[in-house]
């Protein structure tokens, strides 16, 4: 029996992502406690949020996936700003330079489970204060790792990615297929016709 797809996660662009795949899935969100542990390495720390989401939806006949990503600038994580003007600060910190973006992605499998970390590096435009001010006021930023989103307005400011494209978004796609496989499980066997796919 093929086991059910379950994404424990509220995240619309890991939903997006998923059903662009053409994939059925049932959306189980945790709310769980997210603190950074002091000393705590990036990929470590999004490696043990998506492991710890994955396991807490972990239930009978069902393959479970979870993810948690982070922005990290100079050895800082950058999470969701908590206001416009942590946002505008976030954006002119990253305006001009590289960053680095983790997702740590978990599938669990009743007793099974298969983990991977994937980094991505992301170039930011230089910004003009006009710049960070007209995107924050889009009210895009707010609910962003970092602050942006690159597969939205955030996309007219990035520069260049180095690394897979989908990771950046929230949950890199081959990631995902390479742990299913791992698990014994062929997504592409699940492949439907997404409806915003052109035939």
């Amino acid at each position: 029996m093929t086991p059910r797809l379950v994404l424990a996660s509220a995240s619309p662009r890991r939903r997006e992502l998923l059903a662009s795949l053409g994939l059925e899935f049932a959306v189980r969100p945790v709310d769980l406690d997210e603190t950074y542990r002091p000393g705590e390495a990036a990929p470590d720390y999004v490696l043990r949020l998506a492991r710890e989401k994955a396991l807490a939806r972990a239930g009978p006949g069902e393959l479970v996936l979870a993810a948690d990503t982070v922005v990290v600038l100079d050895g800082e994580l950058l999470g969701k700003p908590s206001d416009p003007e942590e946002a505008r600060r976030m954006l002119a910190r990253l305006a001009g330079r590289r960053h680095t973006v983790y997702t740590g992605v978990a599938l669990v499998d009743g007793g099974r489970e298969a983990t991977e970390v994937v980094a991505s590096e992301v170039e930011i435009a230089p910004l003009s204060a006009e710049e960070i001010d007209w995107y924050v006021a889009t009210g895009e930023p707010l609910d962003k790792a970092g602050s942006y989103a690159i597969q939205d307005l955030g996309a007219l400011f990035v520069e260049s990615v180095e690394g897979n494209y989908t990771n950046v978004v929230g949950l890199p796609l081959p990631a995902v297929y390479r742990l299913a496989a791992a698990l014994g499980h062929d997504l592409r066997r699940r492949v439907g016709a997404p409806a915003n796919r052109r035939t």
